[in-house]
């Protein structure tokens, strides 16, 4: 995975059935760089991330999304929903490449089984979603996430199915896989967003602000003092944005 991503801008407003959503949206996101969208459910997370893949909202978007190389934003985008969306008929080698398979193209076996051992879910290749835990169809999801190669990445609470150690095993391996792609993270957590986001925004209900702006390296360790700090801080805002 070698192509990077381009820097993206989101500016405008949305209303959902003519009750305003976002005011004056402005979310910068860095070329080849993780950017988080941190806040509690309701507020419109997920949406930005669908406005943003070309996908049905039922949001009316008044703005403009652009990418510093003027080239489609859409039509260059890697997507995981907050649901893992695996086709219940096929088994989990094939949903892995389901992109590929439907755009025609050669699949990769090498690639897939390397990506697939890496997720933890080499044993299971041949069966379907339905004999695989919630944690494990979640690694699934991201695996074939992982098997596409675009310059932007969508991830809608990609580990929250996970427990504790798989989560911060994931959650290195994607921020090494996916080095130098443009990603934009949605996350409940605030730990998570300080480790793995050079920029943070909190988004509440008609409000976003930039939280944060982070140096390298990524992924921080968790037991770092200063990422603990940090956490606390953000949680702070956090309650601040919900008075």
């Amino acid at each position: 995975m070698t192509e990077t991503g381009p820097a993206i801008s989101i500016k405008g407003k949305a209303f959902e059935e003519n009750e305003l959503l976002f005011d004056t949206l402005d979310i910068q996101i860095e070329a080849g760089h993780w950017t988080c969208l941190l806040g509690p459910s309701g507020v419109g997370k997920s949406t930005l991330l669908r406005l943003l893949a070309g996908l049905e909202t039922h949001v009316t978007f008044e703005g403009t999304i652009t990418a510093s190389d003027a080239q489609e934003v859409a039509s260059r985008v890697s997507y995981m929903a907050q649901s893992d969306l695996l086709l219940p008929w096929a088994t989990i080698g094939e949903n892995i490449c389901l992109g590929a398979k439907l755009r025609g193209e050669t699949i990769h076996k090498n690639k897939r089984a390397a990506i697939i051992e890496q997720v933890g879910l080499g044993d299971h290749i041949d069966k379907y979603p339905s004999e695989l835990s919630g944690g494990q169809r979640q690694r699934a999801a991201l695996a074939r996430t992982l098997m596409e190669d675009t310059p932007i990445v969508l991830l809608d609470e990609p580990f929250s199915a996970l427990d504790a150690k798989t989560k911060f095993q994931m959650q290195e391996l994607v921020a090494e896989t996916l080095r130098g792609k443009t990603l934009l993270l949605v996350t409940h957590d605030p730990g998570e967003a300080v480790r793995l986001c050079h920029r943070i925004y909190i988004l509440n209900r008609h409000e976003l602000h930039v939280a944060r702006h982070l140096q390298p390296p990524f992924p921080k360790d968790h037991k770092d003092e200063a990422v603990f700090a940090l956490q606390n801080e953000l949680l702070a805002q956090i309650r601040g944005t919900e008075q």
